[in-house]
This record gives structure tokens, C-alpha cells and sequence, in this order.
């Protein structure tokens, strides 16, 4: 249903029904990704989602915001781009024009207002780094 409104979507992309995708248009969903129950996709802005990323259960992904320092507070729409490999926990919210880094989790219930770098892994309020992700074989 997605890729009849204009979303790209790849091969085996799982979408739970209970996602919620504002404007899929303005989706890219790479190979092999996922986004979870009830996940909030405000893709005013472009959302990219690389392959094998995933977003988890009820995260927030917010590519919209308003120009504070205009006294019409002007809509502004920033893109996000979650790279592959990523994960986005539970509960956890993406600001306007973040890119989470290839191979990057943010934690559940973090905040991630600022770029994360590749391979690190974020928590809290705002999200901060606390290790580097390793992957064993």
C-alpha cells in the first residue's frame, strides 16, 4: 500500500499495520528494514531508513519542525536519515534533520537531536554516547 503513494520501499521490508507513516511519499525504506508497532513516522520531511535498520515499538521519527526565531514560526521540514544497520529502540524520538549513523542504536526512550555517529551506541535525555558497537561473528 505504501509504494502505491509514492513510498520506496525495498525488498522484504517489514511495516506493522499499527505504524503510523504521515506522508509516504516521503519515505525510503531500504532492504530488509522494519518498522515496529505503532512507530510515528512525521515525514513532513524526507525520511530515509537504510537497509536492515530498524525502528522498534512506538519510537518517534520527527522530520518536521517550526522556525522559532520567526514570529510566524514558518514550517520547516528537515530530513532524517537513519543509516543501515541502525536501530531506533523503543520509545525513543529522532529530531529534525538527525542522521543516525550506519550501525548506530539509540536506546530506548533516548532523544536524539543531534547527528549519531556510525557504530556508536546513545541513551537518555539527550541521547549521549556510551560505547561503541562491536559486531562478533
Amino acid at each position: 500500500m505504501l509504494r502505491c503513494f509514492g513510498a520506496k520501499i525495498g525488498r522484504r521490508v517489514h511495516v506493522y499495520p499499527s505504524a503510523t507513516i504521515y506522508f509516504p511519499w516521503n519515505l525510503e525504506a531500504g532492504d530488509e528494514s522494519a518498522i515496529g508497532e505503532h512507530a510515528f513516522i512525521y515525514n513532513l520531511g524526507r525520511v530515509t531508513v537504510g537497509a536492515r535498520a530498524t525502528i522498534s515499538h512506538r519510537a518517534h521519527v520527527c522530520a518536521g519542525t517550526h522556525d522559532h526565531r520567526k514570529p510566524d514560526f514558518p514550517l520547516l521540514r528537515p530530513p532524517i536519515t537513519i543509516g543501515p544497520e541502525a536501530w531506533v529502540c523503543a520509545d525513543a524520538f529522532v529530531g529534525p534533520g538527525v542522521t543516525i549513523g550506519e550501525g548506530a542504536i539509540v536506546g530506548a526512550r533516548a532523544v536524539a537531536m543531534k547527528n549519531i555517529r556510525p557504530w556508536s551506541i546513545v541513551i537518555g535525555n539527550p541521547a549521549r554516547e556510551t560505547k561503541r558497537r562491536e559486531i562478533t561473528q
